[in-house]
């Protein structure tokens, strides 16, 4: 079974130097997230795709534009706000649920739990020695 993609369409229009820029992409945010580790600013992900230098001052006028985002698919959909995107918010939830997953299927093996949300002892404990681990 394969999971729904995390998807979100990003539109930006701005102007520079008499030359209108109307870019569009599909994010798909998952994929963002695996590659920076922590999401950049969108701004900067729309420059690389669309081959905008991001030390151009190109960059900087399209960097004052706000993105308009739609069609969200997938978790993403719940962060979808009349074209306003919450990036921290989803950013959260995307982080909490990939560090849970793999120790939901730990508990799953070594325990036989089901749904590690009905054992928060045991999930504060797995949290803990995976943040230690980072740590290390």
């Amino acid at each position: 079974m394969s999971e729904a993609k995390n998807l979100i369409d990003a539109h930006i229009e701005f102007s520079f130097r008499g030359e209108s820029y109307d870019l569009s992409s599909t994010l798909d945010l998952d994929r963002v997230l695996e590659k920076y580790l922590t999401l950049p600013s969108l701004h900067l992900v729309l420059a690389i795709e669309h081959g905008i230098d991001t030390y151009s001052y190109l960059y900087e006028v399209m960097q004052e534009e706000e993105i308009r985002f739609d069609n969200a698919q997938g978790m993403a959909a719940d962060f979808l706000t009349d074209g306003v995107f919450d990036l921290e918010g989803y950013t959260t939830h995307w982080g909490e649920n990939h560090r849970i997953a793999p120790l939901q299927i730990i508990a799953q093996q070594e325990m036989g739990i089901e749904d590690i949300e009905q054992h928060p002892q045991l999930k504060n404990a797995l949290l803990r020695a995976y943040q230690l681990g980072l740590e290390a």
